[in-house]
C-alpha cells in the first residue's frame, strides 16, 4: 500500500512549482523543438561534424576572407555532395542571429502560396544542443501582416533550412535563429514581400542597435539545377542531353544565370532576370529551368536589396559545383549517406555566394 505524503511536504512542493521554481517548470512546459527530417543527408550529432570537418579540413578547406556576410546564398544537398561549400560559405556569418530561410518543397500539397511561413517552435535541433528560435521572430511577424503567416506542418515536413543548423552552429555555439520559408509566388509579389520584409527588419534591427553582419545576418539555401532524366519522378530535365557535352553546356548555362543574376550589384533588374530563367513567363507556379529556390532566392535578394537601401551591396561567387563533379565526401562511417544519385542522367547543381 502506498504511504500518503505527508501535508507539510505537499505544501513545500507546492510553494516550489509556484514560486522559485517556476520559471523552470514553465519554460520546460513550453519548449517546443522541431523534429530533424532528414538524418541521412545531413549531421545530427557533434562527433559526425567533428568528423565531417576534419575531412573537409584535409581536403582544402579554408575559410572566407574580409568583412563578413551580410547575406549568403548556400545549398543544402546532401553533405558528401555539397562537401566544403558549407563551411566556406558560412564560416564568415558572424552574427549570433541568423534569419535562416528556405525553399517549401511540398508547400503546393498544403496549399501555401504568396506569404512568408514562419513557426512556433521555441528551438532546432542542433548538434550541440537546441538552437533557440529568436523572440525577435514575433516582432517580424507582428510587422508583416499580410505578408506572412504560420505553420509549424509547412516546417515540420520541409528539410532545407535544418542543413545549415549545424555547421553554423559549428562556428558560433550562441546562435539564434530565426527560421522562415517561401512557398510559390508570382514575381510582383516576391518585390512586395521582399520590401515588406526589409522594411519589418529595420524597424527591429534601430530598435534594438543591430548592425548588419555583426549582430544579425540573413542566409538563403537552395539548390541549383536538378538536372537530367532519370529517377526525377519521370520528369525530363536535360535540356541540353545528359551525355558530356550535354552536361557541359547545362554547366554553363548555370554560370551564366550566377553571373547575370547573382553575382556583382544587386539590383532589381538583375533579380526579376533570374526569375525570367528560372519561371515559365505564361505561368509562374511552373519553372524552365529547375531551381528549387526559384522563389525563395528572388524574395531574399529583394529583401537585402531594400535593406541596403538600393545603394551597392554586392555578390562573391564562393564556389559552383555539381554532385557529380564535387569531390565526395567519405561520410558512411558516421552514420551518414545519400538521399538520392549521383549520375551523369541525374545530378545537382550547387551555388554559394556572399553577399557584403
Amino acid at each position: 500500500m502506498k504511504k500518503a505524503i505527508p501535508g507539510f511536504l505537499v505544501i513545500v512542493m507546492m510553494v516550489l512549482l509556484s514560486g522559485c521554481g517556476s520559471e523552470t517548470s514553465t519554460a520546460l512546459i513550453e519548449k517546443k523543438t522541431r523534429p530533424l527530417r532528414d538524418t541521412v543527408g545531413f549531421a545530427q550529432y557533434s562527433w559526425q561534424m567533428d568528423s565531417l570537418m576534419a575531412r573537409l579540413d584535409h581536403r582544402g578547406w579554408k575559410e572566407t576572407g574580409g568583412a563578413p556576410w551580410k547575406m549568403a546564398i548556400c545549398p543544402h544537398d546532401d553533405y558528401t555532395y555539397v562537401g566544403k561549400l558549407y563551411p566556406e560559405t558560412l564560416s564568415n556569418i558572424k552574427a549570433d542571429r541568423v534569419i535562416i530561410i528556405g525553399v517549401a518543397h511540398r508547400a503546393a500539397q498544403l496549399g501555401i502560396e504568396d506569404s512568408l511561413v514562419f513557426d512556433t517552435y521555441t528551438h532546432w535541433k542542433g548538434p550541440w544542443g537546441d538552437v533557440k528560435v529568436s523572440s525577435y521572430r514575433e516582432d517580424l511577424l507582428d510587422k508583416l501582416d499580410g505578408f506572412a503567416m504560420v505553420s509549424d506542418t509547412m516546417h515540420r515536413i520541409e528539410h532545407s533550412l535544418e542543413s545549415q543548423i549545424p555547421f553554423l552552429q559549428y562556428f558560433n555555439r550562441e546562435l539564434e535563429i530565426v527560421p522562415i520559408l517561401v512557398p510559390t509566388m508570382n514575381p510582383e509579389r516576391m518585390e512586395h514581400v521582399g520590401r515588406a520584409f526589409a522594411n519589418a527588419i529595420k524597424e527591429v534591427a534601430d530598435a534594438n542597435q543591430w548592425v548588419w553582419g555583426e549582430d544579425y545576418a540573413i542566409v538563403v539555401t537552395t539548390d541549383a539545377v536538378h538536372y537530367g532524366n532519370e529517377d526525377w519522378s519521370g520528369n525530363n530535365n536535360a535540356r541540353f542531353g545528359c551525355d558530356d557535352e550535354g552536361n557541359l553546356k547545362a554547366r554553363e548555362y548555370e554560370i551564366e544565370i550566377i553571373s547575370e543574376t547573382l553575382t556583382g550589384v544587386l539590383e532589381p533588374d538583375r533579380i526579376s532576370k533570374f526569375s525570367d530563367y528560372t519561371l515559365s513567363e505564361d505561368d509562374y507556379r511552373t519553372y524552365i529551368w529547375t531551381w528549387c529556390g526559384r522563389y525563395c532566392i528572388p524574395v531574399t535578394l529583394y529583401t537585402t536589396y531594400f535593406l541596403d537601401d538600393g545603394k551597392n551591396i554586392s555578390g562573391e561567387l564562393i564556389g559552383y559545383y555539381t554532385s557529380i563533379t564535387s569531390e565526395h565526401i567519405y561520410v558512411d562511417d558516421i552514420g551518414l549517406g545519400r538521399t538520392a544519385i549521383a549520375t551523369p542522367c541525374h545530378w545537382v547543381g550547387y551555388a554559394a555566394i556572399g553577399y557584403r
